[in-house]
C-alpha cells in the first residue's frame, strides 16, 4: 500500500512517497492520508467527495468543524490501534486538532494539524498568494517498550 504526502523544505513543497513497512504495518501510509484528508476542503476531490472538512464554511462562520473531524476519526479509526483528535486552540486563538495515534506495532504518535510552516525567524511562510502554508508536524513520538 502507498500514499503520497507533501514535505514542506526550504526549496519548496516535495511529494513524498509512504509505503507499508518491512513488517507488513500500513499505519504510517493511514497517518500520511489523515493528515491530508485534514487539509482537505471538503469536495474538494473529484474521486473522494465525502472526505475533508468544509474549511472555507467554518472560517465563515467562525464555527470550527468538529463534527467533520469526528466523521473523519471514525472513517479512520478501524486503521490503527486507537485514534483520538481532539480540539485546541492555538495562541492567536485559531482552531487545531490534536491527533494521537497508537499504530498495531505499539509506537505512540503525536501530530498537530494544521500547523502552519515557519521560517527560520518563526514567521510563517507564505505561498505565492501570500496565504501560510500549513502542513502537519508530528509533536511526539514514541516506540513501544
Amino acid at each position: 500500500m502507498r500514499t503520497y504526502g507533501v514535505l514542506q523544505t526550504t526549496a519548496g513543497p516535495v511529494w513524498v512517497e509512504v509505503t507499508t513497512d518491512a513488517r507488513g504495518y500500513s499505519d504510517a501510509v493511514y497517518l500520511t492520508t489523515l493528515c491530508q484528508v485534514l487539509l482537505l476542503n471538503r469536495g474538494e476531490s473529484p474521486f473522494y467527495a465525502n472526505y475533508g472538512i468544509p474549511s472555507f464554511t467554518s472560517v465563515q462562520t467562525q464555527i470550527p468543524p468538529d463534527l467533520y473531524v469526528a466523521q473523519t476519526q471514525a472513517q479512520f479509526a478501524p486503521f490503527f490501534a486507537s485514534l483520538t483528535i481532539a480540539r485546541a486552540t492555538a495562541a492567536d486563538g485559531s482552531p487545531i486538532y490534536n491527533i494521537s495515534v497508537v499504530s498495531h506495532s505499539g509506537a505512540s504518535i503525536g501530530v498537530q494539524v494544521p500547523q502552519p510552516l515557519l521560517d527560520g525567524f518563526g514567521n510563517p511562510v507564505l505561498d505565492g498568494y501570500g496565504k501560510p502554508i500549513f502542513t502537519g508536524v508530528t509533536t511526539n513520538f514514541q516506540l513501544p517498550t
